[in-house]
């Protein structure tokens, strides 16, 4: 060990051969047990060159090409470049070594490596000259195989975007801006609050029901993998602390016991679909905003583009405020689906044919290339999907409605 952070968290000797080879397999075994992923917890007190050379190697190799991996760079602060500082910021982690000095660095002796990883710093203590990818966006309008051959293989919590989200627009605007550093911020998982933070705050969020929306449509159909902090569904403990340690009883903070409000019994029959609820659990799927995430979650499993579709927001094809488009291309697969949340939008230079609203069920024919979304209100969204010939589209509306969704 070479100390502690934060004073709970032991720092062992990550860089050190040894410390490395039981670390792998213990991990490795954990993967060899069935575990299909791995959150890795303050991954920016860990070099990232030391990941990319001793783990993340290991740890893909045995788990596979359907591994997943994304860790805990925490960052807060607004900007996605932490104090511009790209060797402690989240894209930073997701790419792999690309200077040859550090390809295949490391050596049996620990301190030489420690050397090397504070040299790695510093070589990427600037913004100039850090990698760009388009691996999330479309080609015009076209879906593109994303280029990973400078990828690690590994994803990063999207600490700017969530720390953001005080409003929708712009933890929106944020993810915008900080996508071209990412390796391929598809992979990004998303969230507004966590067991650690609100979005610029140490407590619940508690912007309001219709903020909690609003920020739910972002997380659901923009690119990302979106991720809800139990109790979300109810504004669970909204503005209190998450994390006082030991100065005060857990319940009173943001980590409280919810399991009371699950207590009854409920079928769960698919993604956002339920029968024979009872006693507590039946109150709180009918919460407003839970009854928001079962539209939303069916929405983003019937509509393929939604799930894995790169976006353009490029004047040529969107004009709207947080609007944009996405396609997901595979196989038979050729999803295509033009999103525009709290406001109006108009989109151009689409193929024609027939599109419907996945929230509604309303259709629209373009004939002209061009599909005119009049605004919807805050917290409101309309999802048109193409059922052109040779698109994967819809047969109505997905869901149902509630109090924003509508």
């Amino acid at each position: 060990m070479t100390g502690q952070i934060a004073g709970d968290c032991v720092d062992i000797n990550t860089e050190n051969p040894t410390v490395a080879e039981y670390l792998n397999n213990v991990y490795n075994n954990y993967i060899n047990m069935g575990v299909d992923a791995f959150r890795l917890d303050t991954e920016k007190h860990v070099s990232r060159l030391t990941l990319n050379q001793y783990y993340f190697p290991s740890w893909l190799k045995t788990g596979g090409k359907n591994f997943f991996i994304f860790g805990e760079v925490c960052t807060r602060v607004s900007e996605f470049w932490n104090h511009n500082i790209p060797a402690i910021s989240a894209p930073f982690y997701t790419w792999a070594e690309s200077d040859s000095q550090y390809i295949n660095s490391f050596t049996n002796d620990q301190a030489s490596n420690i050397d090397l990883t504070l040299k790695h710093y510093d070589s990427n203590a600037s913004t100039a000259n850090q990698p760009t990818s388009d691996n999330v966006y479309l080609d015009g309008l076209k879906y593109h195989t994303p280029d990973y051959s400078k990828a690690n293989g590994t994803s990063v919590i999207d600490f700017p975007m969530h720390w953001n989200f005080s409003n929708a627009s712009n933890a929106f605007t944020r993810a915008c801006e900080e996508d071209p550093y990412y390796n391929d911020s598809s992979w990004n998982v998303t969230y507004v609050d966590s067991h650690d933070y609100g979005p610029d705050m140490d407590s619940r969020y508690d912007g309001g029901t219709q903020s909690w929306a609003e920020n739910l449509d972002v997380l659901f159909t923009f690119r990302g993998i979106p991720c809800l902090y139990y109790g979300s569904e109810l504004e669970f403990q909204k503005g209190v602390p998450m994390d006082v340690g030991p100065n005060a009883p857990l319940a009173t903070t943001g980590r409280a016991y919810f399991g009371d409000y699950l207590e009854g019994d409920v079928t769960a029959t698919d993604f956002g679909t339920y029968t024979n609820a009872s006693g507590a659990v039946a109150s709180t799927l009918e919460a407003p905003l839970a009854v928001h995430i079962q539209q939303l979650n069916q929405i983003r499993r019937a509509v393929p583009a939604l799930q894995k579709g790169q976006y353009t927001r490029s004047k040529t094809y969107v004009d709207g405020n947080m609007a944009f488009v996405r396609r997901y291309t595979q196989g038979a697969t050729d999803s295509l689906a033009c999103v525009t949340i709290s406001g109006g939008a108009t989109f151009k230079n689409l193929p024609n044919g027939k599109y419907i609203d996945a929230v509604t069920g309303d259709v629209k024919y373009v004939t002209d290339g061009t599909l005119t979304v009049s605004s919807v209100g805050r917290a409101n969204m309309r999802v048109y999907v193409c059922c052109a010939d040779g698109f994967t589209g819809i047969d109505g509306q997905i869901g149902t409605n509630g109090t924003y969704l509508k």
